[in-house]
């Protein structure tokens, strides 16, 4: 950029310099402008107009744009495509900047961090980060969307191989690494250029960091004034300094990237591999839990579209998670199932707590955008509407009495609180925007009611002035009038000037008449001028106070989302059952997996509008049986016989009833 560049290009020059591996989205008026590289670029990926400004000098900038208020789709379909975006904003009103308005970048929004426009509301929105630390190699990732955050390390010789095995099934879409680590610059090449395992090539953006990010001396000082401990002991990660040191950055870069608080991600948990059922990448895919084994093929193939028969978003996440992590707890096995069969013994209670449910949105993605700032109006009147469900699953809940039930109905915080506030605070239809107004409700604050009244009731309170002092001063033609040089004033004719009070001061004087003013005069003309920009000022004012205190409770919230999932997964575990004559597992210690009449879940969901799935049993143990060797022609059955098996153990050891007459 020449010496010769505006101050506004400067300004531009600066934001870009602090940010070159972002597209800088540079906020003018009711548009954000893209320049130079970046307009080229964004008019490319965006399929919109490229055009130029300093056409007229010679010396012709590219640029394109996009409205601020529909900004959100642009950034999505970025985002999707890998790129980083920073909004840069204007921090003053144009109106009162006497110099170039200031601006700075108050976020910047990358494929992990894309709260607001993160994945379908099954899938998860990863943030990973990988380091080594401790002679381990850690391994953390952050779900920034709800709040999910978790942590493990490994070691030995196979450590850089099981990180990728956990990687490639967490699929995050974008990972944080230092920049002199050699784990992705050598031993992922290696790895995926190997011909010994069936690796994909990753779709994460990858995104290094300076060392020190990932300096434990940084990191998890970090992590532990985040969640305001003196020990991460109570979340499993003391004597693991490189879960913890990789957590510790994540957090960091959550922290740069958005201008939230981050209160709702209020805990972390450690977690090894072992403690589930270990199901690598291959395997996920070759059983098609989550994803048809085909591009293109649909989706309905998978375990998890057949099985879902959750009402909201987060049992939707949860049942997902579940699939691809099944329980190896026996006793969390048996409790879920306890609370199954007690749903589908009795349809009515089961039912009555579907509807409710079906009313509950998305409260920790909601939870997520209040407490990054970025929620509007609208998105905090939603959850209330959300809130106001929550009795009735509580009341539904305490219908039956299982231990795991019980400890859901405990887990639900009605909330009451927070959603009489919301209530009471906004409007009952009030617009996506603060700057459109009529965001809180009336009552709510005086001096915003003066204001608005002084804005709707102009014309009568002028008459009611002109009345007045027509009455006064006995001048039947006194007029008050009002243009865009001398604002309000008083307008009285030559014949009639003896009358004028002396509190009227002179303000202009024509042929046929002088124009005058009064202190009234003057303050209302200021409050009138000023009264939409008030207006605004206090509504944002009241709003960011609403919304603050939402994000203050976020403990509460998140434990009542955690609880609402599960409620969701079980009792849907029970409708499917319920539907499809599913039978209870049972579990013993002996070694044997013993399965009678046993049939497809997904097939048989295929075959329901009329063909017919033949059931088919199985007998394995430890001594006699170990192997079974199958056998048989070409499309004979083979395969799904032994996908079927697998699939049923699946669901067993998540806490489902399946589909056989004994397992």
């Amino acid at each position: 950029m020449n010496e010769q560049s505006t101050p506004l290009m400067r300004q531009y020059a600066a934001v870009k310099k602090e940010h070159p591996n972002a597209l800088v989205f540079f906020r003018l008026g009711d548009f954000y402008e893209m320049f130079f590289e970046d307009a080229v670029v964004g008019a490319r990926e965006l399929q919109i107009t490229l055009t130029s400004r300093n056409k007229e000098k010679g010396a012709k900038i590219p640029m394109c744009g996009i409205p601020y208020h529909a900004a959100e789709g642009y950034i999505a379909k970025l985002i999707r495509k890998g790129f980083k975006v920073a909004l840069c904003e204007q921090m003053e009103d144009p109106k009162q900047a006497k110099t170039l308005v200031r601006r700075e970048v108050t976020r910047v929004i990358t494929p992990g961090t894309a709260a607001e426009i993160a994945a379908p509301a099954e899938e998860s929105n990863f943030l990973a980060a990988v380091t080594e630390a401790g002679g381990a190699v850690g391994f953390a990732a952050l779900e920034l969307s709800t709040g999910e955050f978790r942590a493990t390390e490994f070691r030995g010789g196979d450590a850089a191989r099981r990180v990728l095995e956990e990687m490639q099934q967490l699929r995050p879409k974008e990972v944080l690494f230092a920049s002199s680590m050699p784990l992705f610059a050598a031993g992922r090449a290696s790895l995926l250029n190997s011909g010994e395992t069936q690796w994909e090539r990753p779709a994460w953006a990858e995104t290094p960091l300076d060392d020190w990010v990932f300096a434990p001396d940084h990191a998890i000082p970090l992590l532990e004034n985040h969640f305001g401990v003196l020990s991460l002991e109570g979340f499993g990660l003391a004597g693991r300094p490189a879960a913890a040191t990789a957590a510790g950055a994540i957090l960091h870069y959550a922290r740069t990237t958005q201008r939230g608080t981050l209160h709702h991600v209020d805990r972390i948990g450690f977690f090894e591999r072992q403690d589930c059922l270990v199901l690598d990448a291959v395997t996920v895919r070759n059983l098609e839990l989550v994803e048809p084994l085909f591009s293109g093929e649909d989706a309905g193939s998978t375990l998890f579209r057949s099985l879902d028969a959750t009402a909201t978003p987060m049992g939707k996440r949860l049942l997902r998670a579940w699939l691809l992590r099944p329980s190896l707890d026996r006793g969390e096995i048996e409790a879920r199932l306890d609370a199954v069969e007690a749903w589908i013994r009795d349809t009515l209670v089961r039912e009555d707590l579907r509807c409710p449910l079906q009313e509950v949105l998305d409260l920790e993605r909601q939870l997520s955008r209040v407490t990054l700032e970025t929620a509007n109006p609208r998105d905090l009147l939603s959850m209330a509407g959300s809130l106001a469900q929550l009795p009735k699953v509580r009341a539904t809940l305490a219908k039956l009495d299982t231990p795991r039930i019980r400890a859901l109905r405990d887990g639900i915080d009605e909330l009451a609180d927070l959603r009489q506030r919301i209530e009471e605070t906004l409007a009952d239809e009030p617009p996506l925007t603060l700057a459109d107004g009529n965001v809180i409700r009336k009552g709510v604050d005086a001096q915003l009611d003066e204001l608005r009244d002084l804005r709707h009731n102009g014309r009568q309170y002028i008459a009611h002035i002109e009345h007045r002092e027509r009455e006064r001063t006995k001048i039947g033609s006194l007029k008050v009038k009002f243009n865009q040089v001398f604002g309000y004033y008083l307008e009285v004719s030559k014949p009639n000037l003896h009358l004028v009070p002396a509190d009227y001061e002179r303000k202009q004087t024509l042929v046929n008449a002088e124009r005058f003013t009064t202190p009234e005069l003057k303050e209302y003309e200021s409050k009138v001028l000023d009264a939409q920009e008030r207006i605004v000022e206090i509504e944002r004012r009241l709003f960011q106070e609403l919304r603050s205190s939402i994000a203050a409770e976020a403990k509460r919230i998140r434990q009542t989302t955690r609880a609402i999932a599960e409620t969701d997964v079980l009792s849907s575990f029970a409708h499917v059952a319920a539907m499809r004559g599913y039978t209870r597992p049972q579990f013993d210690d002996s070694g044997d997996l013993e399965i009678r009449q046993g049939r497809h879940p997904v097939i048989e969901g295929h075959t329901a509008m009329g063909g017919r799935f033949i059931p088919n049993d199985l007998f394995l143990n430890r001594a006699t049986d170990a192997i079974l060797v199958l056998t048989g022609p070409n499309m004979g059955g083979k395969s799904t016989y032994l996908r079927q098996t697998a699939l049923l153990v699946i669901l067993a050891q998540m806490g489902s009833f399946v589909p056989a007459q004994s397992m």
